[in-house]
């Protein structure tokens, strides 16, 4: 009878060891979840990016007022004939 008792104990000792220490362990399973929610926080920024490049996509499809503001935001191109564009280039070597 004491031969048993001790080798429960040593199996509990054993199977609190793994509990604490080995795979599956609450410091694992904290960790895990931790590294879960911190890609589902960088999946939810990722899916806001994707749906502003849709839209953004999709206005330019089919508005031309898009373009235009693309085209003169971007490539510097005027409308009008009597506009005038003009571009200021900073100087590097005084900043």
């Amino acid at each position: 009878m004491k031969w048993i008792i001790i080798v429960l104990i040593l199996l509990f000792i054993a199977l609190q060891m793994k509990m604490w220490a080995g795979d599956g362990s609450f410091s694992e399973v904290n960790q895990l979840s931790n590294a879960v929610d911190s890609q589902r926080l960088e999946n939810k920024k990722i899916k806001e990016r994707n749906d502003s490049l849709a839209a953004e996509v999709k206005d330019l499809k089919q508005g031309l007022e898009a373009v235009e503001e693309r085209a003169r935001s971007e490539l510097g191109m005027i409308k009008k004939k009597n506009e005038t564009f003009y571009q200021i280039i900073e100087d590097k070597v005084n900043r």
